[in-house]
């Protein structure tokens, strides 16, 4: 199963770069070019354990649906959500959250995932869907780094 692991260090707090990881408005905003929105579960705030969101998004000119649950938590350390439905065979999404020796917040994503079609898909895989997810997560990643060094992060989370 291909493994996709980014380390992201911010100048903010863990609890507030795990907040902001577990934003559905946040993600909207850091998904902007693939038009996601929330269509079912957990359609605005904080995602928490347990609770599902579907995503309605456009990728490689194509509408899909997925549907991921949050199915491990622990404030403000590490959250895993997994795919339930949707265009992957499967994925796991594990986030990390650590304070660096400087007091920063280093943010480790490790997205494990398996293609759908077989072969075909390894194939996929081989030829741009790593890169492609790459891709996206270091979207999201920056945006999120943004947000939290910023004041933004203030009109996101209701503390």
């Amino acid at each position: 199963m291909p493994i996709i692991k980014l380390q992201t260090k911010i100048k903010a707090e863990k609890s507030i770069v795990f907040d902001l990881s577990r934003s559905i408005d946040l993600h909207k905003i850091s998904t902007k070019e693939t038009k996601e929105e929330a269509v079912a579960g957990r359609t605005k705030g904080l995602i928490a354990m347990g609770e599902f969101v579907t995503w309605r998004a456009k990728h490689m000119g194509v509408y899909q649906k997925l549907t991921s649950r949050i199915t491990a938590f622990d404030r403000p350390n590490y959250f895993m959500d997994e795919m339930e439905q949707g265009a992957f065979k499967e994925f796991k999404h594990k986030h990390y959250f650590r304070y660096t020796k400087k007091r920063e917040t280093l943010m480790i994503d490790c997205f494990e995932y398996k293609a759908p079609l077989g072969i075909l898909g390894k194939l996929a895989d081989i030829l741009f869907l790593k890169k492609y997810m790459t891709n996206l997560l270091k979207k999201r990643n920056n945006i999120i780094k943004s947000v939290a060094e910023s004041n933004e992060w203030k009109e996101l989370l209701v503390l």
